[in-house]
């Protein structure tokens, strides 16, 4: 009867053990260097004690995180346990991961050892529970450009869009800016940065316009436009939940950058080219206007070359009139009223000669001649005015002013000097002796007067000069009330105003801790401000304020945020001013 009872026990022993499952998982056998691998350890049973194998050869990105379910289903139970990890292989080569061990009832469960082989670094990685992945696929800095093969001082434009999906961003910084040699470069100012939907690969996007550059080409050939890199700030989502099932999100940073471009620029064909050409391409119109045509003696008129339309406004040059020598023309006066959208420069410039006739008489100014390159037609023209006659009604007439020894020159020359008295009448003034005066005492004694107050003012300025360290402390503080009135004037510019608001601070600190830039870390501001009994929450928003300078500049921002920074600084300077 007990070797009954004893082979029964050992039956359901058995029977209980062998429902124990204890296995690993992986997402891939065969994985790239720059890939990442998921193991997952499963159990149907509340094991205890487990014991995660070292992961020789990989290095944990994540986890363990552990999920538990348990459900009833007729009555029937059903228990899994999960632990996750999130690898990343260190090396090329088959590697092992050796097994993991719980503990349940007494007894010890292992796993089955896995091996996996690392191959290469892929073009691509795409695991979805990787957060990095998640960035490389999710993120995107694009420069559009409008044209790649224009005409020398054909506008093109350059669009910098930043496309995201599945992702958070908090700001970026530039971590190299584009260069653009061989261009006139204008950028296009965005008030604010505002997030689109749009299309991108064939997806849903969303993007943000960065950035616009309006480019005149300045010579032919393969011109090369730097790329824009930035360092992006990312929330990314992960596989892990807290309490109440929502995604865990995690931050990140990731570099983008919008690659190199070239442009083909084209040169202007060289037949049919004017010899008058200057290197105006576009649309535009002609107009030589003179102010008035008739004058009288000792009038002037301006006579106003102008050119209205659409293309390199500021890039080319005007012609210049030619005028007889009875007319005489000062330099010229050159105004532009050119707006540059999107599409290109557009406006009017025009230059205004300030012109004087000497004699009476006619005087005609001869037609001038304006050619540009038509971008519609591709051919060049040429504008002309029509002749000017300048009218001078009165005055002397260049026959008489040449005869020097006529009579009538004479007489001319008596005309001149007709209101010159020629009898002079003398009067008797009463004069007092220099010797003796007020005034000669005065002087006399005014050098030992002022030879006391040199010597002060020479020992308070060696005092000065020697002083070094106060010197340094006052221009600082100089520097600090001139780049806060600076940040003042920028207010309604972003990024100029916290680049003014960041140096005065930076100078306020100079000047009250005695430190250079290199010193200003944020562990040594606080020692050194709480040394001087400063206030610590003034001390915490002097930093806080310092540290978002940087992040505001390029982080979207509404004028009322940027008055209340400046208004911050201008609180916060003067509370610490009055503590330390």
């Amino acid at each position: 009867m007990k070797r009954f009872i004893v082979a029964i026990l050992l039956i359901i022993g058995t029977s209980l053990s062998a429902q124990v499952q204890f296995e690993a998982k992986v997402s891939k056998t065969t994985l790239g260097l720059n890939e990442r691998l998921r193991i997952d350890f499963i159990m149907n049973v509340d094991g205890d004690n487990f014991v995660q194998p070292n992961f020789d050869g990989f290095r944990i990105i994540a986890g363990p995180s552990q999920q538990v379910s348990q459900s009833w289903v007729n009555g029937r139970s059903s228990f899994e346990k999960v632990y996750s990890y999130y690898l990343l292989p260190n090396q090329k080569g088959t590697l092992v991961i050796r097994p993991a061990t719980i503990e349940f009832n007494g007894q010890v469960y292992r796993t089955a050892a896995i091996r996996i082989n690392v191959t290469a670094a892929t073009a691509q990685p795409r695991d979805p529970n990787d957060t990095q992945v998640s960035a490389e696929g999710n993120l995107y800095l694009i420069a559009d450009v409008s044209k790649t093969n224009p005409y020398i001082n054909e506008p093109i434009t350059v669009i910098y869009k930043l496309y995201f999906n599945n992702i958070g961003i908090s700001n970026s910084t530039e971590a190299s800016k584009p260069k653009y040699n061989d261009f006139w470069s204008q950028d296009i100012p965005i008030k604010q940065l505002v997030a689109e939907e749009g299309l991108f690969k064939g997806e849903k996007y969303r993007y943000i316009v960065l950035k616009k550059i309006v480019l005149y080409p300045q010579k032919s050939g393969k011109l090369t436009i730097e790329p824009l890199s930035l360092d992006i700030a990312v929330q990314l989502p992960s596989n892990q939940r807290d309490m109440f099932g929502r995604v865990v999100v995690t931050e990140g940073n990731k570099r983008v950058s919008a690659g190199t471009k070239i442009i083909n620029v084209k040169p202007l064909p060289e037949a049919g080219k004017p010899e008058d050409f200057s290197g105006a391409v576009g649309n535009f119109d002609f107009k030589v206007t003179p102010t008035k045509t008739n004058l009288k003696n000792g009038e002037s008129l301006d006579l106003v070359v102008s050119v209205t339309g659409k293309g390199n406004m500021k890039l080319f040059s005007l012609p210049k009139p030619i005028v007889p020598n009875a007319l005489e023309m000062y330099d010229a006066v050159h105004s532009e009223q050119v707006d540059t959208p999107l599409s290109g420069m557009v406006g009017k410039v025009s230059d205004s000669y300030t012109i004087v006739p000497q004699y009476k008489g006619n005087y005609p100014i001869k037609p001038l001649k304006f050619s540009y390159f038509d971008l519609g037609s591709k051919t060049y023209k040429t504008l002309s005015s029509s002749e000017i006659m300048i009218n001078v009604l009165d005055g002397p007439t260049a026959a008489v002013a040449s005869n020097s020894g006529s009579d009538k020159n004479k007489i001319d020359k008596v005309e001149q000097f007709k209101d010159i008295k020629l009898k002079t009448k003398i009067l008797k003034i009463n004069k007092q002796d220099f010797f003796g005066s007020n005034l000669y005492l005065g002087l006399l004694f005014l050098p030992f007067l002022i030879l006391p107050v040199i010597v002060l003012l020479k020992k308070k300025k060696e005092a000065l000069d020697g002083d070094v360290t106060g010197n340094r402390i006052r221009m600082n503080n100089k520097l600090a009330k001139k780049y806060l009135s600076e940040a003042k004037k920028q207010i309604n510019n972003k990024e100029l105003f916290y680049i003014a608001l960041e140096k005065a601070m930076h100078n306020f600190l100079k000047a009250k801790l005695h430190i250079e830039t290199s010193e200003m870390s944020k562990d040594n501001i606080q020692e050194l401000l709480l040394s001087r009994n400063a206030n610590p929450g003034a001390v915490n928003d002097f930093i806080a304020l310092t540290e978002n300078c940087e992040v505001a500049r390029y982080a979207p921002s509404s004028s009322v945020a940027i008055q209340q920074d400046f208004d911050k600084a201008v609180l916060i300077i003067s509370d610490l001013e009055k503590q330390i």
